[in-house]
């Protein structure tokens, strides 16, 4: 009886995430990030894997709050979002492995068919480890540069 209580608890408990909204799809700039965002109540996590010719791989996690949603048209919605997250990545010969904390600014506009365009700004800073030893980088901070998303929302707000 206590493995069909546990069955059932996990099986509730795993449509109730599944049931948030979420969207996977791209981000694009000075290199690609394949993106993943999943709503938690009113804000969301986005995780992100990224490839950058001049930097090398990295991985994000950021959690955004929703700043504001501006009510600009009468279909599909707006969202301002600001939010602080953690990077890793190699930034191969020079780095090749760094960490670091990272912040988040951007406007997303998902419309009324499961489509999501977004851009945002993301410096991050952090600390290296190299043969020379540990040193601060600040490769991220290229994060000033604008950086577009389109992504297939599943699950409409």
């Amino acid at each position: 009886m206590k493995k069909f209580v546990s069955l059932i608890a996990a099986m509730l408990l795993s449509l109730t995430v599944f049931a948030q909204p979420r969207a996977l799809g791209g981000r694009f700039a000075a290199g690609v990030e394949f993106s993943y965002q999943h709503d938690i109540g009113k804000n969301f996590i986005e995780l992100d894997l990224g490839y950058n010719q001049a930097t090398g791989f990295g991985l994000t996690a950021i959690y955004d709050f929703i700043c504001a949603t501006p009510a600009w048209t009468s279909k599909g919605s707006w969202d301002l979002y600001a939010g602080p997250g953690i990077s890793l990545g190699t930034y191969f010969k020079t780095i090749p492995f760094a960490a670091g904390v990272c912040g988040q600014v951007g406007l997303s506009y998902t419309f009324w068919f499961p489509l999501q365009l977004s851009v945002d700004f993301r410096p991050m800073i952090g600390v290296g480890r190299s043969s020379d030893g540990t040193s601060f980088h600040a490769v991220g901070l290229l994060g000033f540069i604008p950086t577009a998303g389109v992504r297939y929302s599943f699950g409409q707000k």
